[in-house]
């Protein structure tokens, strides 16, 4: 039975062959020393004390702090879209409630209703002060370091 050509190893300069072999050792010895490094640290710390463990540890909630910046950010900047998208049809309503009361002849919007819109209003001006370009490394020292909602409103919206 004759030996598939498609699966012969390629054929490589001497020196290739060489460095490929050296990487190829290297990379079995350091796997070694992982193992080795592992079986250290599980017999001599408990579970949640293993420096290997920790480490990874950390790796996976750095880039889960990574994912969830970026989650933060469009959730932000959605929430953005629909103030303003809510805030547009609100006016353009109230314009023309005020159109119709005038030509029904009924009297104009109340000193409610516009407590109202300048309350609204000043919840809009409000979240769009907690939205606002982020602020030097020295604003950023002055933020209350537990209040998680301080910093994440310190943020841009992009």
């Amino acid at each position: 039975m004759a030996a598939d050509p498609s699966r012969r190893r390629p054929v490589h300069h001497p020196a290739v062959s060489d460095v490929l072999s050296t990487l190829s050792e290297a990379s079995a010895t350091l796997a070694d020393v992982q193992r080795r490094l592992d079986l250290e640290f599980s017999a001599a710390y408990p579970d949640h004390a293993n420096p290997a463990k920790l480490v990874a540890r950390v790796k996976r909630v750095v880039e889960e702090v990574a994912v969830l910046k970026e989650m933060s950010r469009d959730l932000l900047t959605e929430k953005q879209r629909l103030i303003d998208q809510i805030r547009v049809s609100l006016m353009a309503q109230r314009g023309m409630t005020q159109r119709l009361l005038a030509a029904s002849g009924l009297p104009p919007l109340s000193d409610d209703d516009e407590a109202v819109l300048n309350s609204l209003n000043e919840v809009i001006q409000e979240w769009a002060a907690h939205v606002s370009p982020i602020p030097s490394g020295r604003e950023i020292e002055d933020l209350d370091k537990n209040d998680a909602n301080q910093i994440l409103f310190s943020t841009t919206i992009i």
